[in-house]
């Protein structure tokens, strides 16, 4: 089976466990930009809650661009913002160490659009979970799949929903995890930061 979806910024956990069990990521590239998704931002933890860190965008909220045309606005200091937040959330977990300089980077070096970040970021942490992970493209627009052959998982992991994917998640120790609680199916950096090289196992199960 192929996992249809689309381009995401750190995509969450489910993302991940989905394109092991696949095996094949077919990524949307001729969807239209669309709010309140995970195209532009993921959601991380920190001592305080959940951070929800956005890419600004040009064009903003109503841009109605092809997702490959969407320009990052580069006149706000995201990079900086995020980098510090990622920091701050995870500088006391186990495997910061082992993934902060090349993660860090990726938020010191410009981008100009958001795909090419988005990919980059894609590549680098299928790279790092160490699987094969076969990663191509939509070739037209198709608003529907052959359900046997295809798990369309485009636009249904939201922001509003990424916790109702609980059921589907491994559960592992996390940073602030005696302040918050357990948080499911946070962006697949807290998953990495926690269990450096387990994750690919925990992803398995």
């Amino acid at each position: 089976m192929i996992l249809l979806t689309g381009l995401q910024y750190f995509a969450s956990i489910i993302e991940y466990k989905n394109s092991i069990w696949c095996m094949h990521f077919k990524i949307e590239q001729y969807e239209r930009w669309q709010k309140a998704g995970f195209r532009n931002r993921c959601i991380i933890a920190g001592a305080n809650g959940l951070i929800n860190l956005s890419i600004p965008v040009e064009g903003g909220r109503h841009s109605n661009r092809l997702i490959r045309e969407v320009r990052i606005d580069n006149s706000h200091r995201w990079q900086m913002l995020h980098w510090r937040s990622v920091v701050s959330a995870y500088n006391r977990s186990p495997w910061f160490e082992y993934y902060k300089d090349e993660m860090a980077s990726f938020y010191h070096t410009k981008y100009d659009w958001l795909w090419d970040w988005n990919l980059v970021l894609l590549q680098w942490t299928i790279k790092k979970l160490g699987v094969e992970v076969k990663i191509d493209f939509t070739e037209s627009w198709q608003k529907d799949y052959l359900p046997g052959a295809y798990l369309d998982m485009r636009h249904q992991v939201l922001p509003k929903n990424f916790t109702s994917f609980a059921g589907d998640c491994p559960v592992y120790q996390q940073v602030f995890e005696d302040r918050l609680g357990f948080v499911p199916n946070l962006s697949i950096i807290d998953l990495l930061f926690c269990e450096g090289p387990n994750a690919v196992n925990l992803l398995r199960q």
